[in-house]
């Protein structure tokens, strides 16, 4: 170590977060420069970086602020970085996270190695059976709302590397860039979208939330996913005790539970007759809610309570199906719609048809409507002939499963 390079960071540690970088793709920054454009010119960029940040000359640019559309119609603020400070943000979370993951709670699922939003979905479900009541908890604006003092505390706790500490403090102050160029300063939050935030958002609620709730209330187990929360209690009194615990733990952590999202909400199922007006709640693109069920070794019914897709999620597939104009493709053929969207369908159907698999039809029907429309407007034998093309599609659904896994999973025309 040099006075010139206080800071000992290998070339290689910067190699690898490059490497992960252009695995995981994404759009260009505030300097307008792709992955594509930044590999021209790799050696030099990633020099820069490494020489930057080993001297503690390395400051982050803008983040560039992108609205993408939320399902109720908002719209949420998602921050882009440049690819070089996703490089530089990767290297830090390369050294960080192998330091905090083995300290964090198992029943934190989000951005975590070996765990998924569906482990967190599956747990959720069996505790639904064994615990009667859901405290539904929603932040607001928890990844705008961080407070950068008690986020750096929280880190502190985990590691004394002064680069570290350095870059991070860094990276929660850089300023937030408009895309018509106008720049806004940040005291607080860290934006979506960055590589470290994920495991920064991780490290603040483990402390705010995941340690806490299991020393004050060890017999209340939960999922979180992020700031995704899901709370599982025994009775209606203490569900209200806890939902109004954790609203007063988050507000002296200078957060605010939403007041209109979160909820008690009552497990009801056939051993559970009690008449409370709510019960339905929402996690991780799954409603939970009574549903019909089967006797695994009868033909006996009775209502589980159980996630399957989300109204929302529907609604997001068919816009998605609508913006893929299948309908008006003539010059495109069945094979042609499978390499391109069988990959989406297939991602869908194994997410969301995990559990409870029937309720996904009213998902995928929108698919087969519109290879029926396509089907009448290519062939001339099936114009205004709707059940003739039906008919058609289902005999190759049924022939050629294979084409789409909505096919291969029994949703055929």
């Amino acid at each position: 170590m040099s006075e010139s390079k206080p800071f000992c960071i290998s070339k290689w540690m910067v190699y690898q977060a490059w490497l992960k970088v252009r695995a995981n793709g994404g759009s260009a920054g505030v300097d307008g420069v792709t992955i594509e454009v930044f590999e021209k010119k790799l050696k030099l960029n990633l020099y820069r970086i490494w020489n930057r940040m080993s001297s503690g000359t390395y400051f982050p640019p803008p983040v560039l602020r992108v609205m993408i559309p939320k399902g109720d119609g908002q719209e949420r603020p998602l921050g882009v970085p440049t690819v070089g400070d996703r490089v530089a943000q990767m290297v830090v979370k390369m050294y960080l996270e192998p330091t905090v993951e083995p300290a964090f709670h198992p029943d934190s699922y989000g951005y975590r190695p070996q765990k998924s939003a569906l482990d967190a979905v599956g747990t959720c479900r069996q505790r639904c059976w064994r615990y009667d009541w859901v405290v539904d908890l929603d932040i607001q604006g928890f990844f705008d709302n961080i407070d950068h003092s008690l986020m750096m505390r929280a880190i502190r706790k985990h590691t004394d590397c002064p680069w570290v500490l350095l870059y991070v403090e860094r990276w929660l102050k850089a300023p937030v860039e408009a895309s018509d160029g106008e720049r806004t300063a940040r005291d607080r939050g860290t934006p979506q979208g960055g590589v470290a935030s994920p495991l920064l958002a991780n490290i603040f609620l483990h402390h705010v939330f995941d340690q806490w709730i299991s020393q004050e209330y060890p017999g209340c187990p939960f999922e979180r996913y992020a700031d995704d929360v899901v709370i599982h209690c025994r009775s209606f009194e203490q569900a209200r005790r806890v939902k109004q615990a954790v609203e007063a733990r988050l507000r002296r952590c200078q957060l605010k539970a939403h007041p209109e999202k979160t909820c008690l909400v009552y497990c009801r199922d056939s051993n559970r007759r009690q008449g409370y007006p709510l019960h339905r709640f929402r996690f991780l693109g799954y409603d939970f809610q009574p549903r019909r069920a089967k006797q695994r070794r009868s033909e006996t019914y009775f209502t589980s309570f159980a996630p399957a897709i989300s109204r929302k999620a529907k609604k997001a597939i068919t816009a998605s199906v609508r913006q893929w104009r299948i309908h008006a493709a003539s010059d495109k053929d069945l094979l042609d719609f499978s390499r391109m969207f069988g990959a989406r369908i297939r991602g869908w159907l194994n997410y969301y048809g995990c559990y409870y698999r029937s309720a996904c039809g009213d998902a995928f029907v929108c698919i087969n409507r519109r290879l029926v429309r396509w089907a009448m407007k290519k062939y001339k034998r099936f114009r205004n002939r709707q059940r003739m093309a039906t008919q058609w599609l289902r005999r190759i659904a049924r022939r050629t499963p294979e084409l789409f896994a909505h096919w291969e999973a029994g949703f055929v025309p």
